[in-house]
């Protein structure tokens, strides 16, 4: 036998797929190392980061890390700006009706849709922050957020060259589509008029029942409901509502993983770090598949590290997935009747088509 024979073997058992979910692996514990070593206040959120902003290019990378980088700072400057006159709860409403409406309109048809999702997300998490907190220190949380997507970029943007020089010139990426602007889309803006609309209720429904986890239900709409412009036909309907059901299912399933290796963890960090491997892994390797449930393998994975990446190992606990799952259900409360009520008024409608990569983007 030669001594190419065993290489051989190991190449043909190894596939690009691998070597994705070993340079996520890779990228999310470099953005935990790098997100306490900067002093973040939220090292889960540099964990998403270093694991949604992960590319088989490392051009790919560092375009989406800029993006991510770019939409957030923007959206949190502009909600700092405006926060001031945001603290009745009517002014907030309007201000997520028009913000997080025309955001998510850009996000679907423009060429930056990344920096756009990111630039409405972190506007709203900072205005119902102020409306639930009118206390909190705004700047602070804006630059903290800033801080550790920067951090996450810089992991993923690290561990991409890096295999971009080794592994992938062995097990190249298949190249992403180079995303196009699509104009001007009655169908995307009716679409965001109905997310936009859900947002406003959110807050009216806050002030009134008090509801927790706003962030947390503003993040969901605005996810579930950014679906490629070809896949939202005259309803939206039945393509956002299968997201809402993947994005539920993947954070119970996550959380239920989570809290099973917390119990056997009992603090232990290594035990900590191994699980957050899993159920990256786990994660990851679902959202690879070729089928119809991807996002629910995004899903599991952000799950498994809100709870398992803590600012502090010692602090490790379950509640940030069980809020996580109530924002998703708070979420779906307020959206599905707005979605089924246009469908209701437009019952001739003819339903949109189903796409086999409905998640161009998400947290």
């Amino acid at each position: 036998m030669t001594e190419a024979a065993p290489r051989k073997r190991l190449v043909d058992r190894v596939t690009a797929r691998t070597v994705d979910e070993a340079e996520v692996v890779a990228s999310v514990l470099l953005a935990i190392a790098v997100a306490h070593w900067l002093g973040a206040a939220n090292v889960y959120w540099a964990a998403f980061a270093g694991y949604m902003v992960m590319r088989g290019h490392a051009g790919e990378t560092l375009v989406r890390g800029l993006l991510r980088i770019t939409g957030t700072g923007a959206g949190g400057l502009l909600a700092l700006a405006a926060a001031p006159f945001l603290g009745w709860w009517p002014a907030a409403a309007a201000a997520l009706f028009l913000v997080g409406g025309g955001a998510l309109y850009a996000a679907i048809t423009a060429k930056r849709s990344y920096a756009w999702l990111f630039f409405g997300l972190t506007f709203a998490m900072v205005v119902l922050d102020k409306l639930a907190h009118p206390d909190v220190a705004l700047a602070r949380f804006v630059e903290t957020r800033v801080l550790e997507t920067v951090a996450g970029t810089l992991a993923c943007l690290a561990v991409s060259l890096a295999s971009t020089l080794t592994l992938r010139r062995i097990w190249p990426a298949t190249p992403s589509p180079r995303p196009a602007a699509l104009g001007w889309h009655p169908e995307a803006a009716r679409h965001a008029l109905q997310a936009a609309t859900a947002l406003a209720l959110l807050v009216g429904l806050s002030a009134w029942l008090h509801l927790p986890a706003l962030s947390q239900a503003a993040i969901g709409i605005m996810a579930v409901m950014l679906v490629p412009a070809d896949s939202i036909g005259a309803s939206g309907l039945m393509p956002v509502s299968r997201r809402l059901v993947q994005r539920f299912l993947g954070c119970l399933a996550g959380a239920a993983l989570a809290a099973l290796i917390l119990f056997v963890a009992q603090g232990s960090p290594p035990l900590l770090i191994l699980g957050t491997i899993l159920g990256v892994v786990i994660g990851r390797h679902l959202e690879n598949g070729d089928h119809a449930h991807r996002y629910v393998g995004t899903q599991f994975a952000l799950a498994i590290l809100i709870v398992l990446v803590p600012d502090s190992y010692a602090d490790a606990e379950i509640r940030p997935a069980l809020m996580r799952l109530a924002g998703v259900l708070i979420g779906f409360a307020v959206l599905e009747p707005v979605l089924l009520a246009w469908h209701w008024i437009a019952p001739s409608r003819q339903v949109a088509v189903r796409s086999k990569d409905d998640a161009p983007g998400d947290i």
